[in-house]
């Protein structure tokens, strides 16, 4: 297992600060928001996207992949009763698809919960008809460069549709791709009615991906879920992937939250590895 950050952890910081900052504090990783890029990353040349990358791994990092994939342009949505907005969130998922490999990242999280909310008067079976067909052109891109689109579930109130770990199984089994996983985080999970080991022992196949965070909203050990339980269920099912710290409340600082969280994650692979409970 390799530790990543987040991106827009680093509210107002440049790229190349943050690639800088990350590697020299720990991370093997960096995942990305692709809004804080560009309003649209069809308008990144080949050159810019070449600089991206390069940053990155001229530091040593490796650009994990993307998550909150719709922020932007707006509009947008998987779900929605409109066929040109479904058509036109599909070919945006191949623009992230394309992004996600010029980048050489091999992960796509697709949260954005307010771009697959089931609409008033929509039921569920057309919602998860019109989720998969607006997928299936990028898992069909995605498949082709080894990257998997990670349909990550999430509680109330923040989405009402792909709620749980369950949930996105059944999608799953509907979309019937290879190139489609799911993804753990925390502080979703930590919603659920099972404990977080006991869901990593049950969909462990599915799990692509990982997002640390505490149930607080903050960094990892900036609360109290326990982490160590954690990774050693993700150790028990073999999982060696990359675990990126993922925030949504950005105090005190991104400095203190990238290195506490890093401290923190280090430490407790190690009780997890060496059996300390």
């Amino acid at each position: 297992m390799r530790f990543a950050i987040c991106n827009e952890t680093f509210q107002g910081w440049t790229w190349d600060r943050i690639c800088e900052f990350a590697a020299a504090t720990g991370y093997a990783g960096i995942e990305i928001a692709p809004f804080t890029l560009a309003e649209d990353v069809r308008g990144l040349d080949a050159a810019q996207r070449e600089r991206i990358r390069r940053a990155a791994e001229g530091n040593g990092l490796a650009i994990v992949g993307l998550h909150w994939l719709l922020v932007s342009p707006k509009g947008l949505s998987a779900t929605s009763p409109d066929a040109e907005t479904r058509r036109a969130t599909a070919d945006y998922l191949v623009a992230l698809a394309r992004l996600c490999s010029d980048l050489g990242g091999s992960v796509m999280v697709f949260g954005s919960p307010a771009q697959r909310r089931i609409e008033e008067g929509v039921s569920r079976e057309d919602a998860l008809r019109w989720f998969a067909e607006t997928l299936h052109p990028a898992l069909d891109y995605a498949a082709n460069f080894g990257i998997s689109i990670c349909v990550e579930p999430l509680p109330a109130p923040e989405a009402n549709f792909i709620m749980t770990l369950d949930e996105a199984a059944t999608i799953l089994r509907l979309l019937d791709h290879p190139a489609a996983r799911t993804i753990l985080d925390v502080k979703s999970a930590s919603a659920e009615r099972q404990d977080i080991p006991a869901l990593i022992e049950a969909y462990g196949p599915l799990i692509r991906h990982v997002h640390a965070n505490d149930a607080n909203r903050r960094g990892p050990g900036f609360g109290e879920t326990d982490f160590v339980p954690i990774l050693r269920a993700l150790r028990r099912i073999g999982y060696s992937g990359y675990i990126s710290v993922e925030v949504f409340d950005y105090t005190p600082d991104p400095e203190t939250i990238a290195r506490a969280s890093l401290v923190y994650l280090e430490d407790c692979l190690c009780r997890a590895s060496h059996g300390d409970l």
